[in-house]
């Protein structure tokens, strides 16, 4: 074996007792060379046995495309929904003999180009592409997709007996705010509440703090924040605190794709918690054209502590 543990055409040759020619000829079934039936039979054998996989380069050249998937990931979705969809994509596509290569962040259209120009990869994906293109969910999506996940978050809130809420947003316009405040107005009207407020928490602290103030002074029969993610929610704690107001008795906060860090907050943070690695499966499935094998996504959860 190789002394990269990875089985090489010259470990099936040394197995099979021939060259590494005739392996190369054998599993790459070049129709030019004439190659006993029994010599295919004894190097097949031992290429499975050796559980040997074709260079992945030497496939693309075959195949007209590489065995790597690209995932874009935009700025402010790097978070558990994040990570665990990108797990998925990642275990799948293994599964499958794809690689797969992120993208963080914004990138320029000609680097992006230059890159999927050299490595021809087999798809092109971005995270939560359907929804940044206005996309509308259907049903499906609400019984447990991204708008049903988003929708727990306000149904939460109500359930406490909430009925003025407002939704606080970050200070960037990241691709996915106005789908997620779409999201969350549809689920207030279908709960019959009134519209949700909105309002961005910035950086620095002094400015959320100021930001926050500003807002309470101007819609005192607002009880509670459904923040846009858990760092909105923290800065919105924050300047709670440094207002000297209370949580959850005087503003209740609950956040959205849970962190870590929510957990270590006073009051410890409120959240909602989504697994989205079967999404990221679905995902690779359908960029190899592979039966969906009854995969669905999964319904997210409330995490229950203190603020909310």
């Amino acid at each position: 074996m190789g002394r990269s543990g990875r089985v090489t055409l010259s470990d099936v040759a040394k197995a099979s007792g021939v060259s590494r020619a005739t392996v190369s000829f054998v599993l790459n079934d070049d129709p030019r060379q004439t190659i006993s039936t029994a010599t295919r039979e004894r190097v097949m054998e031992a290429a499975q046995d050796l559980g040997y996989v074709p260079h992945g380069i030497a496939r693309a050249l075959r195949e007209g495309s590489s065995r790597i998937v690209v995932l874009y990931v935009d700025r402010g979705m790097e978070g558990n929904f994040s990570r665990s969809y990108v797990r998925g994509l990642d275990e799948e596509l293994a599964e499958h003999d794809h690689v797969l290569l992120v993208r963080h962040g914004y990138a320029a259209p000609e680097t992006t180009q230059k890159i999927l120009d050299a490595i021809v990869p087999r798809a092109v994906l971005r995270l939560g592409e359907v929804y940044m293109r206005g996309h509308e969910p259907d049903e499906q999506d609400w019984e447990n997709g991204f708008a049903a996940n988003a929708a727990l978050q306000i149904g939460y809130l109500a359930e406490r007996g909430h009925t003025r809420i407002a939704m606080a947003l970050p200070d960037h316009d990241f691709p996915l705010t106005e789908a997620r405040l779409g999201f969350a107005q549809e689920a207030a009207r279908r709960l019959g509440l009134p519209p949700l407020e909105r309002f961005v928490v910035p950086r620095p602290r002094a400015a959320g703090t100021a930001a926050v103030e500003a807002f309470r002074a101007a819609h005192s029969e607002v009880t509670a924040l459904a923040a846009f993610d858990d760092d909105i929610a923290l800065r919105s704690l924050t300047a709670l605190k440094d207002l000297g107001l209370r949580v959850p008795e005087d503003m209740a906060v609950i956040g959205f794709d849970e962190t870590e860090y929510g957990s270590l907050s006073s009051p410890a943070l409120s959240t909602v918690h989504i697994d989205a690695e079967i999404l990221g499966r679905l995902a690779a499935r359908g960029a190899l054209g592979i039966d969906l094998g009854g995969l669905a996504p999964v319904l997210g959860r409330i995490v229950v502590r203190a603020s909310a």
